[in-house]
Order: C-alpha cells, then sequence, then structure tokens
C-alpha cells in the first residue's frame, strides 16, 4: 500500500516515518521547498528523540520519500493524510485553510479511487467542508470519482511521539463507508496485530474526541494549579495531595503535576478552537473557559513569587533561567510559559540569562537579541540574583548546588516544576520557592 502525507511537519513526519518503519511506502509531501530538500538530505526540522534516525533507516530503505508534487504523491495512492497546520484565528477559531487547500489539491489531481484522512486537528463539521472542497474540484474537471472522507486524529506526546505512535493507547478513525473502514483496518494491522486497538465512530465523534482528551487533560492541569494556589494560602501541601489524590484510581497520577500551567501546539489551542464551537452553537463552555483563565494566570506565577520576594525592588535584577521550552524532550515554544515569564521580567527592566538544552535557536528565533542566551546552564547563573527553573529537563533535576551557590550572587531559586525538595534546599542554604508550599512556614 501507497500512503501520501501532506505536511512534513511534527504530525506529519512522524506519522509518515512511523508508518514506513511498518513497512508501508509512504511519499511525505510539503510546499516549503526548503524543508524537503533538507529531508532529502537527512535534516530534520523539529527535534523528537529517535525520529532523526528512524528517518534516514527509512529513507535509505526507499520506504519513506519527499516532494513538492502533490500530483505525484497521488499516483498509485489511496489514502492521503492531510497533517497541515490548523492555527488558530484571533477569535480561537481554528483557521482550515490549509486543510481545504490540501482538499482542493485532492480533486485537481486523483485520477482514481481516494480516501482522505484528516490527520490535523480540525473542528467538528470539518469533513463535510473538506469532501465538498474535492467535489467542488472534480465537478470543474467533469469527472465522477469515488472518493471517502474519513477522521483519525493523533494522539502524540512531543517528547514521545514515536513510541505512542508505534504503541498507541487507541487508534481512533471517524469514517463513513465500509470502503474506507476496510483500507484503515489494513493501513493499522501491523498496530492491531501487537494489541492496539482501533475504535472505529462516526466522522462527527471521531473530530470531537481529539478536542475533547486534550481539553480533558487541560483540565487537569488548571484544576491542580488552582488548587496548589490554594494549598499555599491554606498551609497544605500540594505534593502530598497529589500522592493522595493520584491513588485513586479513578483520577490517577498523570497530568496532576502543579507548574506554570501548559504549553505547546495541542493543549491552547484546542481549548481556544472548542470553546468557540460551542458558541457557534450558542452554548458556553463554562468549565474550559475557567480553565483557559487559571492557565493563563499560572503562568504568571513565578514572576510574582519573584516581586514579591524582593519586595517589589526588582528593576536592574539579574535573573536566571533554566528551560524555555513548554516541557522536556522537545524544542517547542509554542505558548510556552517561559515566553510570559520572560515578557515580564524584561518589561520590568530586568536582564534575563537563558539556557535549556535544545530550544535555544527556537528562543533566538522568537526572542532575538532581548537576553543572553548562555552556552550552558551554569554560564547562566554567573552573576544572577536568582535561579528560575521553567521547564523540568532531567539535567537540571540533580545539579551541582555547591556551584549554583557560588555563581548566583544571592541564593534563591524559585522553582516552577517541584523538582527539589524543600528541606533539602533549605539545609543547602537557599532561599526557595515552588508552586502549591507556602516554603516560608
Amino acid at each position: 500500500m501507497k500512503v501520501a502525507i501532506v505536511g512534513s511537519g511534527y504530525v506529519g513526519l512522524v506519522t509518515g516515518t512511523c508508518f514506513a518503519e511498518v513497512g508501508i511506502d509512504v511519499v511525505c509531501v510539503d510546499i516549503d521547498k526548503k524543508k524537503i530538500e533538507n529531508l532529502k538530505e537527512g535534516i530534520i526540522p523539529i527535534y523528537e528523540p529517535g525520529l532523526e534516525e528512524m528517518v534516514h533507516r527509512n529513507t535509505k530503505k526507499e520506504r519513506l520519500k519527499f516532494t513538492t508534487n502533490i500530483a505525484e504523491a497521488l499516483e498509485d495512492c489511496e489514502v492521503i493524510f492531510s497533517a497541515v497546520g490548523t492555527p488558530p484565528d484571533e477569535d480561537g477559531s481554528a483557521d482550515l485553510q490549509y486543510v481545504l487547500s490540501v482538499a482542493r489539491d485532492c480533486g485537481k489531481y486523483m485520477n482514481d479511487y481516494l480516501l482522505i484522512v484528516t490527520k490535523s486537528t480540525v473542528p467538528v463539521g470539518t469533513a463535510i467542508k473538506v469532501k465538498k472542497a474535492v467535489q467542488d474540484e472534480l465537478d470543474k474537471r467533469g469527472l465522477n470519482i469515488e472518493f471517502d472522507v474519513a477522521s483519525n486524529p493523533e494522539f502524540l506526546k512531543e517528547g514521545a511521539a514515536i513510541d505512542d505512535f508505534l504503541k498507541p493507547d487507541r487508534i481512533v478513525v471517524g469514517c463513513n463507508s465500509p470502503r474506507a473502514e476496510e483500507l484503515m483496518k489494513a493501513l493499522y494491522k501491523p498496530f492491531t496485530l501487537n494489541g492496539h486497538p482501533i475504535i472505529f465512530m462516526d466522522i462527527t465523534s471521531a473530530e470531537m474526541t481529539k478536542y475533547a482528551a486534550n481539553s480533558m487533560l487541560a483540565t487537569k492541569i488548571s484544576f491542580m494549579n488552582d488548587i496548589a494556589n490554594l494549598c499555599e494560602i491554606v498551609g497544605a501541601d500540594i505534593n502530598m495531595v497529589r500522592k493522595g489524590i493520584g491513588s485513586d484510581s479513578r483520577i490517577g497520577n498523570k497530568f496532576i503535576y502543579p507548574g506554570v500551567g501548559y504549553g505547546g501546539s495541542c493543549f491552547p489551542k484546542d481549548v481556544k478552537a472548542l470553546i468557540h464551537t460551542a458558541e457557534e452553537y450558542d452554548y458556553s463552555l463554562r468549565v474550559l473557559k475557567a480553565v483557559e483563565e487559571v492557565n493563563d494566570d499560572q503562568k504568571s506565577v513565578l514572576f510574582n513569587k519573584f516581586k514579591k520576594h524582593f519586595n517589589g525592588e526588582i528593576s536592574g535584577k539579574t535573573v536566571a533561567i533554566w528551560g524555555l521550552s513548554f516541557k522536556p524532550q522537545t524544542d517547542d515554544m509554542r505558548e510556552a510559559p517561559s515566553l510570559i515569564v520572560i515578557k515580564k521580567l524584561l518589561e520590568s527592566g530586568i536582564k534575563v540569562k537563558a539556557y535549556d538544552p535544545v530550544a535555544m535557536e527556537e528562543a533566538k528565533r522568537i526572542l532575538g537579541d532581548s537576553l543572553y542566551y548562555a552556552p550552558d546552564q551554569y554560564d547562566a547563573l554567573i552573576d544572577a540574583d536568582c535561579l528560575m527553573i521553567i521547564t523540568e529537563w532531567p539535567e537540571f533535576k540533580f545539579p551541582n548546588f555547591n556551584l549554583i551557590r557560588k555563581l548566583l550572587k544571592e541564593q534563591v531559586v524559585f522553582d516552577g516544576r517541584n523538582i527539589y525538595e524543600i528541606a533539602e534546599m533549605k539545609r543547602k542554604g537557599f532561599s526557595y520557592y515552588c508552586i502549591g508550599v507556602d516554603t516560608s512556614r
């Protein structure tokens, strides 16, 4: 079976590479000529553990190819995945221009039956628009070619995407025809043979499933951050509370870690898009609106703690920041809490010295020369008044505390991910602030 993947960004490249890994012939398509040239040379546009090696292996075996020509990719192709971006518009709705452009291209260039699968995260009703866009182009050509539309939302965690794809909790497929269902069964047979379930449903339900899943996870994060803030006020320890509720099998211990808010490419835009979808139907998702509001406020928590510690006298200070990406094992800085913290620091006349294991180039692209980019985590500490930890990279969890004390002008640490033990930090002589615990008690 030959499969085409349109969009060679995070979702498209991981999807195409993993399909190739299980023996399927894949052509990845992108309009960005430079990106395709780089991919042909083995240069990967994103950071994802294990992806580069897998791309090289399958390119060498000629199971994975890259092109800018969608007409060429459609030759002898039965299934095409649309994995292009759906960035949020100003009103929070998902921008479908790229999804519909792929649909129109399918209608322009297809010459035989084609199953068009939406892999991008799209709002309810998108499949109807995709089907119309394809049919309109076929009508212009005066052709009557059979095709189907399906929804196959991705559930990939950045930093663990390959494992998530090859060993999925579940594979969700929305389709409305027996032929489409049989094709999707054949495509995912290598996964179902290994015991990974495929769940078939109608297209509308599949489209909703992705948004509902991400919004539920975002809700858990904002709920825990709200409880963490209350814990500080009343004198409880959020770390103990987390353990207490996480042992309840109905709740579980995932996504209940307090911190400085969620970010990335999925949760922020998907929460906004689902809220917008509800408003289109004259319904208000009040819980999700609160989730978004809590998350926005949470991104300022570290700055507020910093300002309080120095009694508001912060102008002229220097702050070292460890971690810029929205989470470990990725260079993705979309909606990253670090951007809010850095913006507030710079606006307050504070010098920022930052370090991240993989996101430095992305940070430079976004923030320019407004801050100092340290070559390593300890260089960032030199002459800094305090340290802020925003992303819980593994190398930050067991640092050289003696060196930290030596390099910092004041032994102050603001831990936005609760990666250190309070008692230990106090024994080491640090003024230590974390999330959800009043460490001054």
